[in-house]
């Protein structure tokens, strides 16, 4: 049984083969997706708008630019849209080529409706992943800006695994301050633990902030 995804899901599908657009749009649409075709990626490029949330849906040998140019150039321009090319020209260098670039799949014409619709969920599962991975940064952002330069100083040494005692001495402060500073610094990051605040740790390093 395919299952099918929320209506708010939009699949974006480039492809100038007019006949394949409709079937495929009409497939999906029955399915509960929100389907905007494009019969060129130049006509992609000029009027999709916002693409955020979505996937796409790509025919690799179309009139004009071609579905790897497009996914280069979506790259380039820093698009973050999953896809899934779909052809009837495929062949293994140029699916190895897509899926190095970032591909989801590579569907060679037939392919089944299931192969089809486990490709898409795969796409929005990648879509919700990026979405809380974003959502998660943005939350260390804002507990990272909240802490004072002294704070800062002070978790740094905290996940190198120093001793409230040894941090002490190496700041000239109290044991009793260090102690304080290390309370609010769990805090402010929201971690639970230890480890938890090397890990929030590693991921601000990761997000540069510093």
């Amino acid at each position: 049984m395919i299952d099918a995804m929320p209506a708010t899901r939009t699949i974006f599908l480039v492809d100038d083969d007019e006949a394949v657009c409709h079937a495929l749009a009409t497939f999906l649409e029955a399915s509960g997706y929100r389907v905007s075709v494009f019969n060129s990626a130049e006509t992609f490029l000029e009027k999709a708008g916002d693409t955020a949330g979505s996937i796409m849906l790509l025919d690799q040998r179309m009139t004009g630019m071609s579905g790897l140019g497009l996914q280069e150039e979506l790259a380039r321009r820093g698009t973050d849209l999953p896809v899934i090319f779909i052809t009837g020209h495929g062949d293994v260098q140029m699916s190895v080529k897509a899926i190095k670039a970032g591909a989801i799949n590579f569907l060679e014409k037939p392919f089944s409706d299931n192969d089809l619709i486990a490709s898409i969920n795969e796409a929005f599962s990648c879509v919700d992943a990026n979405r809380k991975h974003c959502e998660l940064i943005q939350d260390l952002r804002d507990c990272h800006a909240r802490l004072t330069a002294r704070e800062r100083e002070v978790m740094q040494h905290i996940v190198a695994g120093r001793s409230n005692k040894n941090l002490a001495e190496l700041l000239c402060v109290s044991d009793r301050t260090i102690e304080v500073h290390r309370h609010r610094v769990m805090k402010k990051m929201g971690a639970d633990s230890l480890p938890d605040l090397v890990r929030k740790y590693a991921m601000c390093q990761e997000a540069g902030l510093q």
